[in-house]
């Protein structure tokens, strides 16, 4: 049976390009890049050379980009290793009811250590709530993390916003951008971003591979102790392979950004057109204009996402409900819940991520058997 894989908010495959440019770092230069001869030399080089390449992708200096092992590290290296190097200037931090489960954990953490978190309220379609922000500053906080766009509805926050707030009070801005590097262009520089989160397998790179912007004018501290990788940030032997995998794709993004964008959002449109046409009590969760261009968030209407999931993966269809459930829990969606979708709706929620293998061909594959199994499951 064929795979139809509409998911990539979950992963991407990697690029045919992406695992040529990795190969050799796995059996001819394996050096170990902290090594002073010839083949350890080269896998540093090659570091350097992936570094320069990320930080081109979001318009930062290589000097401020630092490899970690995924999203979830980076997240977790900038948050507690600012605000434990900096709590005597304040122990206040803000971020969003609907970020990622790697910021929110990290939060609940921190809280048990003595930080006080605010969590913004977002609007219908997943926008923070600026005025919020701004009435929530207080003279202990010092830190601000709002993640670039969530992964489950797609809705862009307002980041320059939100910086000019936080530039106007002197308090640090992370962002936790996984899902929308390589996928919208960014340039922290220009949209005044402090921190920033990125990972591999989210834009056609490898897993167990990701990395963190810090301006350079800002100090964190070390968040995993060994040697003095990372110019003493980070330790432990590097992923080279990872590291040129990660920094490959972010070229590849880069010089590609606009004709992606243009294909994810057709191939998005154009599968949002079918489903309205042909399937009625449907929803559209997220904001539709500032929205990730693949990504699409339908609450079918006396459906069971559950129920429909299993269906589509019968029918060699890949998609992510909009629940928690696949992963073990019955709890909604904290995201689906912060945007107010009663019940009904919460339970009845499938997230569609294009990417760059889909065609139009499978679209109307995916639509047909939506369309079928919608309507058995509501008899």
């Amino acid at each position: 049976m064929e795979i139809r894989y509409f998911d990539n908010a979950a992963t991407t495959k990697v690029k045919d390009e992406v695992l040529r440019e990795m190969f050799p770092y796995f059996c001819i230069e394996y050096g170990n890049p902290s090594s002073i001869y010839s083949i350890g030399r080269s896998s540093k080089k090659a570091i350097e050379n992936a570094r320069e390449k990320v930080a081109k992708l979001i318009g930062a200096n290589s000097k401020e980009i630092y490899f970690t092992s995924c999203g979830s590290e980076s997240d977790n290296t900038a948050l507690k290793g600012f605000v434990y190097l900096n709590k005597e200037k304040g122990n206040h931090i803000i971020t969003s009811k609907i970020e990622h489960p790697a910021i929110l954990n990290t939060c609940k953490t921190l809280e048990k250590q003595g930080f006080n978190v605010t969590y913004l309220d977002v609007d219908e379609n997943g926008v923070i709530d600026i005025e919020q922000l701004n009435n929530s500053i207080t003279s202990k906080t010092i830190l601000v993390s709002i993640m670039f766009a969530n992964n489950e509805i797609g809705t862009i926050e307002p980041i320059q916003k939100i910086s000019k707030i936080t530039k106007n009070h002197n308090i640090v801005l992370h962002t936790d951008a996984v899902q929308a590097v390589g996928n919208v262009p960014i340039n922290v520089s220009k949209m005044g971003i402090d921190m920033l989160s990125l990972s591999g397998h989210k834009l056609y790179g490898p897993k167990g591979i990701g990395a963190l912007y810090v301006k350079k004018d800002i100090n964190f501290e070390r968040y995993i102790d060994g040697g003095h990788q990372e110019r003493n940030k980070r330790s432990g032997t590097e992923n080279v392979a990872g590291i040129v995998g990660l920094g490959k794709a972010c070229e590849i993004a880069r010089i590609n950004l606009e004709e992606h964008q243009n294909y994810l959002k057709n191939l998005r449109d154009y599968f949002l057109a079918e489903v309205k046409s042909k399937i009625p009590n449907i929803k559209i969760n997220g904001d539709l204009e500032n929205r990730l261009p693949g990504n699409i968030n339908i609450s079918f209407k006396e459906i069971d996402a559950g129920t429909l999931l299993l269906k589509l993966d019968e029918k060699g269809i890949c998609v992510s409900s909009g629940s928690a459930c696949s992963s073990g829990s019955q709890e909604p969606s904290h995201v689906l819940v912060a945007i107010g979708l009663d019940k009904q709706l919460l339970q009845g929620t499938l997230r569609f991520t294009f990417g760059e293998d889909n065609k139009i061909e499978d679209v109307n594959y995916l639509v047909d058997i939506l369309e079928k199994l919608v309507k058995e499951l509501r008899k």
